[in-house]
């Protein structure tokens, strides 16, 4: 049985990997900090400040799994400042809480591209949190690189909006990915026999293990 933290529950891929954990047998216990409360559900702890590094300091049980679903755009954020808190810093944060709760396995969605050497920023940031990952020495440390994501937003995303469509018919891992495919990935990745030290999964990847899973 394990104990989960997940952060970025209320997003596109962390809502539907939420809803998986809850009807997860061997899942005992999950928390799942975030800025804006969640709707009240048995099975889920949710401390919740608009500051989410406050509301991971909460949280105090042991964990052996960590998800982080964090991810956000340079235009939602609203500037370069606040797209590297987002999808570096709280990431960071993420990590190191499960760490000091004795976590043993991190999973964090990044994206297609990564490469902390990019000239692209969006690229950049996400390579260099994938690195900072690495350099933290986890037993094991699943990275999940998913093309542009398919899914009902609360919110849309202009560039998904208009690009979604045309990425449906690109080959291998450019091709557009449910999000609901990426969360159920993790969650099979998350529960698979132990391997250890860095797996990265590609967008296409991730459609194979989700298939899997569903077969």
């Amino acid at each position: 049985m394990s104990q989960v933290l997940i952060t970025g529950a209320t997003g596109l891929v962390g809502g539907h990997l939420l809803r998986m954990l809850l009807n997860e047998p061997k899942i005992h216990s999950i928390a799942a900090p975030t800025r804006r409360p969640l709707p009240d559900t048995p099975g889920i702890y949710n401390p919740h400040d608009p500051q989410l590094t406050d509301a991971l300091a909460q949280v105090t049980d042991p964990i052996d799994i960590v998800f982080c679903c964090l991810g956000t755009t340079r235009r939602e954020a609203g500037s370069k400042e606040a797209f590297i808190h987002a999808d570096y810093t709280l990431v960071v944060d993420t990590a190191l809480t499960g760490k000091r709760l004795g976590a043993q396995h991190m999973l964090v969605v990044s994206a297609i591209g990564a490469n902390a050497h990019s000239p692209f920023f969006y690229n950049r940031v996400k390579g260099e949190m994938e690195e900072v990952l690495m350099a933290q020495n986890w037993p094991r440390l699943t990275i999940v690189r998913p093309s542009m994501l398919l899914g009902e937003r609360s919110k849309q995303r202009m560039n998904e909006t208009i690009f979604a469509p045309l990425f449906r018919f690109l080959p291998g891992n450019w091709k557009s990915i449910e999000a609901r495919d990426v969360a159920s990935a993790m969650l099979a990745q998350a529960l698979s026999p132990d391997h250890e030290g860095v797996t990265i999964l590609s967008s296409s990847q991730l459609r194979e293990r989700a298939a899997w899973k569903v077969s």
